[in-house]
């Protein structure tokens, strides 16, 4: 079991995966909340930021060298367009002054996006074999809507599940080109609708003086 809001329950899964195989060939990182109330994960984060960004952060930093280990070992990242709308509120993390939940989330996959365009940049810096991808499965009609948002909002969200989103079985295609296509390369970014390569997935995740700001 892996609760990705909790640090505690990301180390003892990291390590139990490690005491039972010597090698990881794909890492997908897809779990996600979508514009709770505000709340705090069990070490104290807003909870979109700590579980949709930190979580995976920790989780592949302590995962990475079973990765490596791996003839071709991939990080998925599964990130959203809602990302270009998204910056990192470095005076309000937890939200305690000024929470919006859309606005909190859009920062958590501005993150994921940076995250993964970073970590591809640094294991190629390295020479290290393991590929860093981002993927976006459009909209897709999943309980990530309905089960985060209240009230007119979550009825909103059903509404356009049921007109407008795909079947989440299309929506997984860009995470599983990502993850096992043989011709799916380190720093794209997988869209859905076509096998598209966006080798950035565009401002501001992209931009010189957002990645400058990681390192």
């Amino acid at each position: 079991m892996l609760d990705l809001a909790d640090l505690t329950s990301i180390r003892h899964f990291a390590a139990d995966t490690a005491r039972h195989h010597d090698h990881l060939d794909i890492l997908v990182n897809n779990a996600g909340v979508m514009m709770p109330p505000r709340a705090l994960t069990q070490d104290g984060f807003e909870s979109q930021f700590g579980t949709n960004h930190l979580g995976h952060f920790a989780l592949t930093g302590l995962l990475l060298p079973m990765l490596d280990a791996a003839p071709d070992g991939r990080v998925v990242t599964v990130t959203s367009t809602e990302h270009k709308h998204g910056h990192i509120y470095w005076d309000d993390l937890d939200g305690a002054a000024d929470y919006k939940p859309r606005a909190f989330y859009q920062q958590s996959k501005f993150a994921n996006a940076v995250f993964g365009l970073e970590l591809h940049r640094r294991l190629r810096a390295a020479s290290r074999r393991t590929a860093s991808l981002l993927a976006h499965p459009g909209y897709s009609a999943t309980n990530l809507q309905s089960s985060g948002p209240t009230g007119l909002a979550k009825q909103v969200m059903r509404l356009t599940n049921r007109v407008v989103a795909q079947d989440p079985r299309r929506g997984v295609l860009p995470q599983l080109f990502a993850a096992t296509n043989p011709t799916a390369r380190s720093g794209e970014f997988i869209r859905p609708r076509r096998p598209s390569r966006e080798p950035r997935p565009g401002p501001p995740a992209s931009r010189p003086s957002t990645l400058h700001a990681t390192r």
